[in-house]
């Protein structure tokens, strides 16, 4: 008796996601998506322009330079393309060998604390803090604060950085500072790695309502994974409760408007010597230099709030500034740009123009995403 083969079965297109339907209103029109991305690349400047174009574009989060015995005459194609989610940044990259530096004048000078999580899909680094040196292989996890210092150097890489406020971690701070410069690998490093995945593949879906449940899962998920590593740095008791830092840093921030708030106060409220106060923000520059920081910032937010019609001199006087010229002079060393181009939505050189209401895909510049995350 003959067996005949079973029938080939028709081609189906196999696809790595599941094709999404797009949201409709209550109208029956597809409900707006909320992401434009930031794309930023050195390939179409001639080969000697390209390393300081990428060192100027870099500079808000750190120092770099190319390995020894490396021409900037040979090129440096290096892409970053960033999406704003409100809550997180999340930044495609691909760079080519180089060295890195965030040093004690850069945190000085740029006050950006957040938590940085990179997945590396090919390619080395090896970053140092503290004396402490972490090695990052491909398909790993690496955890890093920005609100201390690092140096390190990578090789040619293709990665994912997220970029996190810091405040979005208020009720685990000990975990993660324990776990600063913590390279997380295996089975939770894949865990978040193909959480990555599935995010950057829905990037140019995803709606305004979508955007927060996403910052909380992405936020419950590192700590859930960092918390069940066996390798994690071990936490203290005294590391669990809240730092005489961070409550520092929510006392100012929850008190912005606060025209009476000094160094004076903020000693009572923490419990703490003028000595030891100073010793916590010296990094930063000092507590004074932090305060008005936090005030600009604050300014920022308002002035892009297209719901916030009220006049410069008053948000100035809102945030504590004895005048508007002195939150104007202030406003613009600080962004570069005045309150007045803040608030019509006109970007400096290089940046994204944008018009109607604003959505956290719609500011100025990466730098300008970086101090306004989480606000």
């Amino acid at each position: 008796m003959t067996v005949k083969d079973p029938p080939t079965p028709p081609f189906r297109e196999r696809r790595r996601w599941a094709r999404q339907q797009r949201p409709q209103a209550d109208n029956g029109q597809p409900v707006p998506r909320a992401l434009k991305p930031l794309v930023f690349s050195t390939a179409d400047l001639p080969p000697k322009d390209q390393f300081s174009a990428w060192e100027a574009y870099a500079a808000c989060i750190a120092d770099v330079r190319l390995p020894d015995n490396v021409s900037p005459d040979t090129g440096f194609v290096a892409s970053h393309t960033a999406w704003n989610l409100g809550g997180m940044l999340v930044v495609q990259q691909h760079m080519p060998a180089h060295r890195y530096q965030r040093s004690e004048a850069k945190l000085r000078s740029s006050l950006i604390d957040h938590w940085s999580v990179v997945f590396r899909r090919t390619g080395k680094s090896w970053t140092e803090v503290g004396g402490v040196v972490a090695e990052a292989q491909p398909e790993s996890i690496e955890i890093r604060s920005l609100g201390h210092p690092f140096r390190g150097r990578m090789l040619d890489s293709d990665y994912v950085t997220l970029y996190l406020p810091r405040d979005l971690f208020a009720d685990s701070v000990g975990i993660l500072d324990a776990n600063n410069n913590f390279v997380l690998s295996k089975n939770l490093a894949g865990v978040i790695s193909n959480y990555i995945t599935s995010i950057e593949a829905r990037l140019n879906e995803f709606t305004q309502e979508d955007l927060p449940g996403v910052v909380k899962a992405t936020r419950d998920l590192l700590i859930a994974c960092v918390s069940s590593s066996e390798d994690r740095a071990p936490v203290t008791a005294q590391q669990m409760t809240i730092a005489p830092m961070e409550r520092a840093r929510r006392f100012i921030r929850s008190n912005l408007k606060s025209n009476t708030m000094t160094p004076d106060v903020l000693c009572k409220e923490l419990g703490i010597s003028r000595t030891h106060l100073y010793q916590l923000f010296e990094p930063s520059g000092g507590v004074v230099h932090y305060i008005q920081k936090q005030r600009l910032l604050a300014g920022h937010v308002a002035l892009s709030d297209p719901g916030d019609r009220r006049q410069i001199s008053v948000i100035a006087d809102s945030l504590g500034f004895s005048s508007s010229a002195d939150f104007s002079r202030a406003f613009s060393r600080e962004f570069g740009y005045s309150p007045r181009e803040a608030r019509n939505l006109v970007a400096p050189a290089n940046n994204t123009r944008t018009t109607g209401s604003t959505t956290p895909s719609e500011t100025r510049s990466f730098e300008g995403w970086l101090k306004s995350l989480g606000s």
